[in-house]
C-alpha cells in the first residue's frame, strides 16, 4: 500500500511539472505570411488599433492585414527602408528612407505620399514623441538625430550624438531614449528642449541595437552581442541586470500585460524574459534562423518576424568583410508566434 501511495505521489508531482513547464513556455509558431517581392527589410511596426502591420522591404513599405494576413496596400517610391512611426491622430504614418536622406510623410488610408522631409545621412531608426508631437530620426552615418515638427513637417534641430544610432523609443513623458551601437551606451534626451542630457554605459552589452521599454516600471530592455540583454533603470540610468538570450539579436519587445520582455535573435530563436521575478528566461522558441526583426501586437498579442529563405553567402571583400547571405527572391515571409 505505502509503495502505491509514493507511486501515485510521484505521478502527480511529475504532472505538476509537466504542466508548470508548459506554463513557462507560451508562445508557439501560430501561422506564417507568404509576402513575396524581394530585397531585405528592416524593422516592423504593428497598428494594433487599424489590424494592420507595417514591414520596411527594400524599396518599399508592405502593410499587411493581421487578421487576415493579406496585403492591403504598400508605400512605393522609396530608396531604402528602414524604420516606422505612427501618429496617434490615426491618419498619418513616417518611413526613414534611409537611401534618399529622408524622412517620408505619408496616408494611413491611402498608403500615398504626402511629404519628403531632409534628414541626415542614412536615417534609420525612427519614434513619433507625443508631448512635443515631434517625430526622432537616427541618422545612422550622419550620426546625429533630425528633429521633425509634424504640424509643420520642418526640421526643428538636429542634435549630434556619440556614436551610431539603433533603436528608439519614447517614455510619453517628453523623453526619448536611443541605443549608440559603437559606444556599448544608452543616451537620453529631452524633448522639449531638444537636449541630449545623459549617456549610459552598460558594462558587458557590446553593440546594443534593439529597444523596448516599460513605461509603468521605467525599465529600458536593450539587446546586445554576446547573448546578454541589458536591463536599464531610465531614471537613473543603472544597468540592473543582463540575461542570457539567443545569438545576433537585433530586436527587442515588451508585453505590458504579462510584464515580459522579447529579443528575436539571428540564431532562430525568440528569447521570452519574465520581468516580474528576477528577468529570468521562461523560453527559447525556435523560429526562422535570420528572423531577426520583430514587432509586437498588444492587442492581437501576436508577436510577428520578418524572415525569408537564403541562398549562398557571397565571398568577403574589401567593402564587405562580413557579407550576409542573399534572400532568395519571392521568399519574403511574416512568421507569426502567439501564446497558447
Amino acid at each position: 500500500m505505502p509503495s502505491i501511495v509514493l507511486r501515485s505521489f510521484a505521478t502527480i508531482a511529475t504532472f505538476a511539472l509537466a504542466m508548470c513547464a508548459a506554463a513557462q513556455q507560451p508562445y508557439y509558431v501560430v501561422d506564417r505570411w507568404k509576402i513575396g517581392g524581394s530585397g531585405g527589410w528592416d524593422y516592423l511596426l504593428a497598428d494594433p488599433a487599424a489590424h494592420l502591420l507595417y514591414l520596411t522591404h527594400g524599396t518599399r513599405v508592405d502593410v499587411v492585414n493581421t487578421q487576415t494576413g493579406k496585403s492591403v496596400g504598400a508605400i512605393t517610391g522609396l530608396k531604402g527602408t528602414h524604420g516606422i512611426a505612427l501618429d496617434p491622430d490615426g491618419k498619418v504614418g513616417y518611413v526613414s528612407d534611409g537611401g534618399a536622406n529622408a524622412v517620408i510623410v505619408f496616408d494611413r488610408k491611402t498608403f500615398t505620399q504626402l511629404a519628403s522631409i531632409p534628414a541626415g545621412t542614412n536615417p534609420d531608426g525612427i519614434a513619433y514623441e507625443p508631448v512635443t508631437k515631434t517625430v526622432w530620426a537616427f541618422n545612422g552615418r550622419s550620426k546625429n538625430v533630425t528633429v521633425i515638427d509634424t504640424k509643420t513637417r520642418t526640421v526643428t534641430a538636429t542634435i549630434d550624438l556619440p556614436g551610431k544610432p539603433e533603436f528608439p523609443q519614447v517614455d510619453g513623458k517628453g523623453h526619448v531614449f536611443d541605443n549608440i551601437e559603437d559606444k556599448n551606451s544608452i543616451v537620453k534626451f529631452n524633448a522639449a528642449s531638444r537636449k541630449l542630457t545623459d549617456t549610459w554605459p552598460m558594462e558587458g552589452c557590446e553593440s546594443p541595437s534593439g529597444l523596448a521599454i516599460d513605461i509603468d516600471h521605467s525599465r529600458l530592455f536593450a539587446v546586445c552581442d554576446g547573448k546578454k540583454m541589458g536591463v536599464v533603470d531610465f531614471n537613473t540610468g543603472k544597468l540592473l541586470a543582463t540575461p542570457f538570450i539567443g545569438d545576433s539579436p537585433d530586436a527587442a519587445g515588451f508585453d505590458v500585460k504579462e510584464q515580459l520582455a522579447f529579443s528575436s535573435n539571428g540564431d532562430g530563436t525568440l528569447t521570452v524574459i519574465d520581468a516580474k521575478n528576477g528577468y529570468k528566461v521562461i523560453e527559447s522558441l525556435p523560429t526562422v534562423k535570420g528572423a531577426r526583426t520583430m514587432a509586437y501586437d498588444a492587442e492581437a498579442d501576436r508577436i510577428y518576424f520578418s524572415s525569408a529563405e537564403y541562398g549562398p553567402t557571397p565571398a568577403p571583400s574589401a567593402s564587405a568583410p562580413r557579407p550576409r547571405p542573399v534572400p532568395v527572391p519571392d521568399s519574403f515571409t511574416v512568421l507569426v508566434v502567439g501564446r497558447k
